[in-house]
């Protein structure tokens, strides 16, 4: 068996001044080799739980380990050298090209004035060339397309010679062809150089194809994980989600489609209406089933968006610039 890099053991967090948990025992583990992905809604837990594999928070309870030492004794040079990470946003902050961006990844190696040699030289390139973008080096990334940042971030992650990639939703605002590319990509850097690798993605058939495990969060909580077709079926995607769903089978993948409202009087498996709002909770006027307000955001009145507004503009007298409401 290949070996544990990254662990949770019954992992509990709770934010200060919050009123319930943020994670309540959670158990992962990736291992060398191994692509991982962290599925949920929005407020599920799945950033909470990366900081705590990086020593960023500390867990009330339960165990954080990165290679079996406690994650939070780990100092952050030390850490970046074991995992590198991807960030779901970033701009950059200066002009800067694509092998000074890489080269970045050296940092952690070094001291703040200690110069790279050409070993750090040869990890650079070679990280720019296993992510395809060595042809871009001497580009400044301003005049980089989406998809390739979001190689280039990567080959950066990859110059640090981790032992683990960690990935908060790096498909985020991609089209399709470069999300393929990116699955691919990372798919193929954590099998082929044998990183633990590890993705928060809202891309649930694509984890499906690409990711060895799923773990599917639902309110701080694992509600399901395993292979994706033991992790993945309609109650659990409608119990997580709360939108009814219909599940297919893609050369031996679970793949999924959700449903249209007006596709849930009646499903191709003879699922009434009534059955679907029981699973879901949602009704077919976008209430919940408790009868209570309405599942979307309801906008608030103009009136008190103007209030707010004065009251804001009146505290920060420099701000009194802003448009009215």
């Amino acid at each position: 068996m290949d070996q544990l890099i990254l662990s949770a053991r019954a992992a509990t967090y709770r934010y200060p001044g919050a009123g319930q948990d943020a994670l309540r025992s959670v158990d992962v583990d990736v291992r060398a080799g191994e692509l991982v992905a962290l599925l949920g809604p929005n407020g599920s837990g799945k950033t909470t739980l990366v900081r705590l594999l990086l020593g960023t928070l500390r867990p009330a309870a339960g165990a954080i380990a990165v290679l079996g030492q406690p994650a939070h004794e780990w100092s952050r040079p030390e850490m970046a050298r074991a995992v590198g990470v991807v960030v779901q946003r970033e701009e950059p902050a200066f002009p800067i090209t694509v092998r000074q961006t890489a080269a970045l990844g050296r940092y952690p190696r070094h001291g703040p004035w200690e110069a790279l040699g050409e070993a750090d030289r040869a990890a650079v390139d070679r990280a720019l060339q296993r992510c395809d973008v060595l042809h871009l080096a001497d580009r400044w990334v301003s005049t980089l397309s989406g998809g390739e940042w979001q190689r280039v971030r990567l080959a950066r992650a990859l110059a640090q010679e981790p032992r683990a990639l960690v990935l908060d939703e790096p498909t985020a605002n991609l089209d399709l062809g470069h999300e393929m590319e990116a699955f691919e990509l990372l798919a193929d850097l954590v099998r082929g150089e044998r990183l633990a690798g590890l993705i928060i993605t809202h891309h649930v058939n694509l984890a499906a194809r690409y990711a060895d495990r799923l773990v599917v969060l639902h309110r701080g909580a694992v509600r399901a994980a395993g292979p994706p077709a033991a992790a993945l079926t309609r109650e659990v995607l409608e119990e997580v989600y709360a939108w009814p769903v219909e599940l297919t089978n893609w050369r031996g993948v679970p793949q999924f489609v959700p449903l249209k409202r007006t596709e849930t009087d009646k499903t191709d498996g003879g699922t009434d209406k009534q059955d679907v709002q029981r699973r879901t909770g949602r009704t077919g006027d976008g209430r919940g089933s408790h009868g209570g307000g309405p599942a979307f955001p309801v906008r608030p009145p103009v009136r008190l968006v103007r209030l707010c507004t004065s009251l804001y503009v009146l505290s920060y007298p420099s701000l009194s610039t802003l448009p009215r409401v």
